[in-house]
């Protein structure tokens, strides 16, 4: 199956609304985690026509249970073998999120996405606006009215170029006055905005979080680690590339922005090294999966030094059916929402009928969903 044959449509599934988990369970690793068998590129056998108007709902039934097994997180540390590597994206999130007023007294959200390059002297950053401010205006927030933006370039879709017109940093004034950017499928305040982190969360720099690794406790690193289970860490910043709906409906007209990353030279190293001595590499998320792919290409073609002691960039890939996975062998990511790039990188990895199998199963038996939800692991 390729993504050319997809539609939007074979993204989509009907979810309870109470199912749409509010807030995080505790303590992190009492996550229920459910264990799905990853069969190779045949999808255990298992085909269908595409096209058709029920999405997941849609697709045959895979023999007897297909294998899953329902589990806790903490249980992690049994389900993986002594050798096997775990990679993990350790960006941490910024208060994204805060308000403005133009000089009518209009309300602007401002979402702040990533910095950019500098201009005779301002410091710059592409952001998301709710609102409809015009090129030149300048916006002041609510909860700081010495801190001021000018709009510099409307860049479509929402985005725009804005300039920090204020003598503090703008990620200093966000610390003072931002809020914790929650998807809006979250309606219920969070109390602790730490639980909108991972316990290692480390680089500072994503308007969201990798949700898959929001379950991971110390304990559970520890138990890992006397497991025989190695480590990895990756950056990847998220952004749009990751949170931004698909609106095309044909999958392989999308396009997925930008999103910049940093990997340890070494780290890489190890990470192939091991593939290659065939140890399963188990990738925390879809942003891990990105990355690494990523590399992996990169690596083929000869873009890589192989000496380098980072390697820095971005990465733009769309992972659709169809695509060979290269370095990434199992997969531990949240359940997620439909007609989603996210959804597509699952169903690439697992097949549409292993994909579509787990989430009746989770459905059915009321696991939680979406960014505070529960978490499923493919692993072959």
């Amino acid at each position: 199956m390729s993504a050319g044959d997809l539609t939007l449509d074979d993204l989509d599934f009907e979810l309870p609304r109470e199912l749409v988990a509010q807030h995080p369970v505790e303590p992190r690793d009492a996550a229920r985690l459910l264990v799905v068998p990853r069969y190779g590129d045949d999808d255990h056998g298992v085909t269908r026509a595409v096209g058709g108007s029920g999405g997941l709902d849609d697709i045959p039934q895979v023999a007897a249970d297909g294998g899953l097994r329902d589990a806790r997180f903490r249980d992690l540390p049994v389900l993986l073998r002594r050798g096997d590597v775990l990679v993990r994206n350790d960006t941490r999130v910024f208060p994204a999120r805060a308000f403005f007023r133009r000089a009518t007294g209009g309300r602007i959200e401002v979402l702040f996405l990533e910095r950019s390059a500098s201009a005779g002297g301002d410091e710059r950053w592409e952001a998301l606006v709710r609102g409809r401010p015009r090129p030149g205006e300048t916006l002041r927030a609510e909860r700081a009215p010495d801190w001021s933006l000018r709009c510099v370039e409307a860049l479509g879709d929402g985005r725009w170029v804005l300039a920090d017109e204020g003598p503090r940093p703008v990620l200093a004034r966000l610390t003072d006055v931002g809020e914790t950017p929650l998807p809006p499928y979250i309606r219920a305040r969070l109390a602790d905005g730490g639980r909108y982190q991972t316990t290692y969360a480390r680089t500072v720099g994503s308007a969201a979080a990798p949700t898959a690794g929001l379950h991971f406790t110390p304990a559970v690193d520890a138990a890992l680690t006397t497991a025989g289970v190695a480590i990895e860490t990756i950056t990847l910043h998220i952004g749009l590339g990751t949170f931004r709906p698909l609106h095309e409906r044909r999958l392989d007209d999308n396009r997925l922005h930008a999103e910049r990353f940093f990997v340890d030279g070494a780290a890489w190293r190890r990470i192939a090294a091991a593939r290659a001595a065939g140890r399963r590499v188990v990738a925390v998320g879809t942003t891990t999966v990105r990355t690494l792919e990523h590399l992996a290409l990169a690596a083929a073609r000869g873009e890589i030094d192989p000496d380098a002691p980072a390697i820095v960039g971005e990465t733009d890939l769309f992972i659709v059916p169809g695509f060979r996975f290269r370095v990434v062998d199992g997969l531990l990511t949240n359940f997620h929402l439909p007609r989603s790039s996210l959804l597509a990188l699952v169903i690439a990895f697992a097949g549409i009928a292993t994909t579509r199998a787990a989430y009746r199963h989770a459905v059915a038996l009321g696991y939680r969903f979406y960014s505070f939800g529960d978490a499923m692991l493919v692993l072959p």
